[in-house]
This record gives structure tokens, sequence and C-alpha cells, in this order.
């Protein structure tokens, strides 16, 4: 099932999430997506390194900006309004794919086929994880890529859950605040 539901405070999110991989280990649903946006976030993933959090936490609590450390892949995101995020409770052991790379490139594939249909020529890079456009001309050179979408994921006994954030009509400003995934200069 396919389920809007909104803006969400993260921490409500995450709990819903949790829930909704027990009712999927436990048979009492089927894989789900849940998409939603976030108020102002950051999320730390398992493989954060904290130089790419640029402020402290007073100044992010003065920004309005909550802090949370997650079990995702991946290193720092930063959630707003304005991002699409999506949630893949999917029991992967079901469908015969216990492969957690090939889940985070049918994520990829799945982001950029919805990004044609809009006319958007989306793309892999290859050694990074997530979804990016060229970067507009006249700006950084050296560095092509615009990162769109973020992909980090956890996984419990087969079952995925946190996903994919794509910036839609976002501030990007509140990227100021994080090295994104770890990327300078993207």
């Amino acid at each position: 099932s396919v389920e809007w539901l909104g803006q969400i405070p993260y921490a409500d999110a995450l709990a819903l999430q949790h829930e909704a991989v027990a009712d999927r280990l436990a048979g009492r649903t089927s894989d789900r997506l849940l998409l939603l946006e976030h108020p102002a976030v950051i999320t730390l993933g398992r493989n954060t390194d904290r130089a790419n959090l640029r402020l402290g936490d007073s100044r992010l609590r003065e920004l309005g900006i909550e802090l949370f450390e997650v079990g995702r892949g991946g290193d720092v995101t930063y959630h707003a309004p304005g991002q699409l995020v999506g949630y893949p409770i999917i029991d992967l052991d079901a469908l015969g794919r216990r492969d957690v790379h090939a889940h985070l490139r049918r994520l990829e594939a799945g982001l950029i086929a919805a990004l044609d249909e809009l006319d958007v020529d989306a793309r892999r890079v290859p050694g990074w994880t997530g979804v990016f456009v060229d970067r507009d001309a006249g700006q950084a050179p050296g560095i092509r890529e615009r990162k769109l979408a973020s992909i980090g994921v956890g996984v419990r006994r087969w079952v995925t859950f946190h996903g994919f954030a794509l910036n839609v009509t976002i501030d990007l400003k509140g990227f100021d605040s994080i090295v994104p995934c770890g990327l300078r200069d993207v």
C-alpha cells in the first residue's frame, strides 16, 4: 500500500516505522510505502562523520532544527517541508531479494523513472548512493552534480525501513548546516 501521511514530526515518523516493521515481521500487514514531509530536522546515519555537522546543538535549537541519530546507513541528511520523504517497509526475504545494495539501486531506479515522467533528467553517479542532476552552468567549476534525492536505509530481519528524501520545493538554505551525505561541493 502507498500512504500519504502529510507533515509529521521526525520522532513520530520513526515510531511509526518501527511499528510498521514489527507489523510486517509478524505478518499483520503487507509491504507499505509511507510518504510524508518533516519539519526541519537533521538525521545522522550509522556512518556519520560528526565533522559533517557544521552547527552545534545549541545553534540548531535556535534555528528550530531537531537532531536525531538513527539506525540507517549513510551520513548526515537534512529534511524539511518541500521534500518528499518515502519510507518503504518491504520484506526483502519474502520477495527473494536478500540484497540491500540491490534494494538501494531499485530505489534509485524508481526515483529516476518517476523524475523522467516529469521531464527531469536525473541519473546515478557511480560510487555514490542517491539521484543526481547536472549542476547549473557557471556554478562550482569542476563539480557537475547536484544531489536531488538522498537514500539511506535500515534493515531488520530483512524488512527495510528509512528510505529516500527527494528535494522538490525545499528551501536549500537548511543544507548549509551540514555537508549533505558527506559529499563536499555536491
